[in-house]
């Protein structure tokens, strides 16, 4: 075998020349879990700021245990002053979809325990969690994924533990593997089972703690929980993925793309991208809810956009659609939410429907006049999706809906009808020239979704130590002997200050499966916040001409790799896009 078959050899699974390095690469830990250089856990001492729930006396109701233990009161880290705990047994689960940096979690979690208590990995998810599928984590595994992908190495999936059945398993579980605690890595949903776990567990003496995880952005509480781990790298994949088309349309200009970027509930990763990037047109879905925007009139929105820019000899662009869009426009949303409040009623007799056809007939008779006109009007294909069954928190799977496709169609439409009728167009108060140069010009068009491109790539460094020291401050919290809580970070910027917020003060009521639920309420983007007002200040200026930038690939060295998201940047009054989680410390 040759010198180089042998070297290919030796960089299969998960040790290219990239891996190996990031590997080595020493990211910042706060000071709380530093002393005399080594990685040491902190300790929590309760504030006097409380957090309060809208729907505080169902909650209270509903958690007596944890709430009278939290007294939904937020912690805050002190350093250790006493001897760590020893003897912990520890579960560590993922929930969800995959975020990169989800290793991180572990590597901290593991650090934060050190040699006196075990730590035990949870392979699939919450199913895992409830078949009794653990592992215990040695030191060897911890070296192979320092700062490396996504969820790989527990797997994950979507499981809502919430029936008696999967309670008693859970807590058979516990039992069986002696657990003291269980850290539950996930997204709004995942985190609202956390609560649950916590209040069935607490007899136990089983403490369970949460750790933000989402792609979307949508778990963020204010300056309280500034963003969840996993956006970040995302929103920079997208980033450079949306710049090199940008970087493209004036090379070939010839086409418009219509960009749908993952995010099912939250403009949250279009925003950061629009930021990152500066396209001629990007879709906010808080803000046409807002405006209460029609389907038509964000068409007729896109099409001025576009016939603006023909006039003056600018064929091209790109147009960025957050996922979760058709949810926000009215219209829709009404649609959506009595379509999926009649197959929550009606789910039985829906399902021994075979054919398309005989469920669209059953639900037009239950749907309103207006929703049934609405539907009508819309593509088989979009139909067809709109009936899809739904998931098991009961919503909409809007990443199998083709708004991009949907959006074209309806701009080709209009745009034709423009040209038909120059009345149409006649607000954009083009002159002789410019009339004459949009009726000239062609509307070609590509589409695409980003989407799992930006999951579970290896972290930014950001990622990487963003949940590193979520991993430290959860396993410190366990240590402390806590419950209830999530693991956040704020003051991005200075350093880090690592707090612990009580689940059950982040409970609201929401509507699911036809029913009111206790969940965790999706942090949307907000029309007034600094984030959105600079975009909205600049969007002009990017519609008119090609102001765009491509920020390149995710950066681990170098000045690059030190900026955190714009959007929390601004949102938190940064006086820079520059992150400093602390001192640089090797793993």
């Amino acid at each position: 075998m040759s010198g180089l078959a042998s070297e290919l050899i030796s960089m299969e699974d998960h040790h290219s020349l990239f891996e190996n390095e990031i590997r080595k690469l020493p990211v910042p830990v706060c000071s709380i879990f530093l002393k005399d250089g080594r990685i040491v856990p902190a300790s929590f001492q309760k504030t006097n700021q409380a957090i309060g729930s809208p729907d505080a006396e169902k909650v209270n109701h509903e958690f007596p245990k944890t709430v009278k233990e939290s007294e939904n009161k937020i912690l805050e880290t002190v350093p250790l002053s006493r001897a760590s705990a020893s003897g912990k047994r520890v579960a560590v689960l993922f929930s969800g979809g995959p975020a990169a940096g989800g290793h991180n979690v572990i590597v901290g979690l593991k650090k934060a325990l050190g040699g006196n208590n075990t730590l035990l990995g949870v392979k699939g998810g919450p199913k895992g969690l409830i078949e009794g599928k653990l592992f215990k984590i040695k030191e060897g595994d911890i070296a192979g994924i320092i700062n490396t992908g996504g969820f790989d190495f527990l797997g994950s999936d979507r499981t809502k533990i919430k029936t008696e059945e999967q309670f008693a398993a859970v807590k058979k579980t516990a039992k069986d593997f002696q657990l003291s605690g269980i850290v539950v890595v996930g997204g709004d949903d995942s985190n609202t089972n956390a609560a649950v776990l916590a209040e069935l567990l607490s007899d136990d003496k089983v403490q369970v703690i949460g750790v933000p995880k989402t792609i979307d952005g949508d778990l963020q509480i204010g300056g309280l929980l500034p963003i969840s781990f996993g956006f970040d790298t995302a929103t920079k994949v997208y980033s450079e993925l949306v710049g090199n088309i940008l970087q493209d349309t004036p090379s070939s200009r010839k086409y418009w793309h219509f960009i749908k970027l993952m995010g099912r509930s939250a403009s949250h990763v279009a925003l950061e991208v629009a930021l990152q990037t500066k396209p001629a047109i990007t879709l906010i879905s808080e803000e046409i809810e807002e405006t209460k925007m029609s389907l038509e009139g964000i068409v007729s929105h896109i099409c001025d956009i576009v016939a603006k820019r023909a006039a003056k000899g600018i064929n091209h662009g790109v147009v960025v659609v957050p996922e979760g869009l058709i949810e926000f426009i009215p219209e829709v949303k009404r649609l959506i939410t009595e379509l999926n409040e009649t197959m929550a009623k009606f789910g039985e007799d829906i399902n021994k429907m075979n054919f398309f056809e005989e469920k669209k007939d059953f639900l037009y008779k239950k749907l309103t006049a207006e929703s049934t006109k609405l539907m009508a009007t819309l593509p088989d294909e979009i139909e067809k999706m709109l009936l899809l069954d739904r998931d098991s928190h009961g919503n909409l799977q809007v990443s199998q809906i083709p708004t991009e496709r949907l959006l074209i169609q309806m701009v080709e439409e209009k745009l034709s009808e423009m040209k038909r009728h120059p009345d149409e167009f006649k607000h954009l108060n083009l002159s002789d020239e410019e009339a004459k140069c949009f009726m000239a010009s062609k509307f070609a068009t590509n589409s695409h979704f980003f989407g799992y491109e930006g999951r579970c790539g290896a972290p930014t460094l950001f990622d990487a130590a963003y949940t590193l020291n979520l991993g430290l401050a959860a396993g410190s919290l366990i240590l402390d002997g806590k419950t209830g809580y999530i693991v956040s970070i704020t003051e991005l910027d200075r350093g880090g200050k690592v707090q612990a917020l009580p689940l059950t003060g982040l409970l609201n009521i929401e509507r699911r499966h036809g029913k009111d639920e206790m969940v965790i309420k999706k942090g949307l983007v907000e029309i007034n916040s600094p984030a959105f007002a600079y975009f909205a200040e600049r969007r002009g200026v990017w519609a008119e001409k090609d102001l765009f930038t491509s920020p390149g690939p995710r950066q681990l060295w170098g000045p690059i790799s030190k900026q955190m998201p714009i959007s929390v940047a601004l949102n938190r009054g940064c006086d820079s896009i520059r992150f400093d989680l602390g001192k640089e410390t090797s793993l």
